[in-house]
């Protein structure tokens, strides 16, 4: 089964007076390109995370927000009461020799640097193991978003595969008569310069079969009908993005060679309606893991 890129999950839990929030969100890329909104205290852990989720979701632009909320009343940030005084001290000398008042010292020095410091307690591997719970509940809810997704571009890639086949079925149809009116197109204009009577029978077939040779466009049918026989098949193995990507190519590639053979005006609004189809499977194909 196929899945989309595209997903979001979301989890949360309570721990020791804690509330634990995780929200994962990700969109298509060509490989992991993972961001991480983390607190101070895990970042001891940003390397297992990104291992986890490179391991989990494969690709895909992933974006990974953890906030821990506390319950209870906390007071995390201190005061530097030696640093305070000494800025404290150096004010005063400084409103002495510049004969200034010094007005409202305390909320000058608060601004200083590191007056205020912030404690900031290093996540234990209690706390880790429930942050890790969270983190995988979301990512499973994010890989569920994502099999929903990919079953919508799974029934959309078979609707617009089968309308190609469609026109295919119709080109095989018109190519039973092109040639022969090719064939009498080329005599008629020929005639219209020349004469019949003029005309070398034996060489003139020589050269139509060349010309018509270079127009023949059975490989391409035949090809064009297994490709699109492949791609879906390939819609049935795991993270099939890339390979359902290199598929569109080759199937684009005999849809271009069909219209550059075919010298005929219904196939070629065909050929358009089968190019049109492929540029919205390949914008589809670009969102498959």
């Amino acid at each position: 089964m196929i899945k989309s890129m595209t997903g979001f999950g979301k989890a949360s839990m309570e721990w020791n007076d804690k509330t634990i929030n995780v929200e994962i969100r990700s969109l298509n890329s060509k490989g992991a390109d993972i961001s991480l909104r983390l607190s101070s205290g895990l970042r001891n852990y940003e390397l297992e995370l990104r291992n986890d989720l490179s391991k989990q979701l494969e690709r895909g632009k992933i974006d990974l927000s953890i906030y821990i909320e506390s319950n209870k009343a906390e007071t995390p940030v201190e005061v530097n009461t030696a640093l305070a005084k000494a800025y404290h001290e150096q004010l005063k000398q400084l409103s002495r020799e510049l004969n200034e008042p010094l007005e409202k010292p305390i909320s000058q020095i608060l601004k200083f640097p590191d007056v205020l410091k912030s404690e900031r307690k290093e996540t234990d591997e209690n706390e880790w193991k429930q942050i890790k719970k969270c983190v995988n509940e979301a990512i499973a809810q994010l890989n569920k978003f994502r099999e929903v997704e990919g079953l919508s571009l799974k029934n959309d890639f078979e609707q617009r595969l089968a309308k190609i086949d469609s026109c295919l079925t119709e080109i095989k149809t018109l190519d039973l008569v092109r040639i022969n009116a090719i064939k009498t197109r080329i005599r008629n204009n020929i005639e219209d310069v020349i004469g019949k009577s003029k005309i070398d029978e034996n060489r003139f077939e020589q050269e139509l079969i060349y010309y018509v040779e270079k127009l023949d466009i059975n490989e391409e049918k035949v090809r064009l009908k297994t490709h699109l026989d492949y791609f879906m098949e390939t819609c049935k193995e795991d993270s099939p993005g890339r390979k359902l990507n290199f598929i569109s190519q080759e199937i684009g590639r005999e849809i271009n060679t069909i219209g550059s053979k075919a010298n005929d005006a219904p196939m070629q609004k065909l050929v358009v309606v089968m190019k049109d189809e492929l540029e919205k499977i390949k914008e589809q194909a670009n969102n498959v893991l």
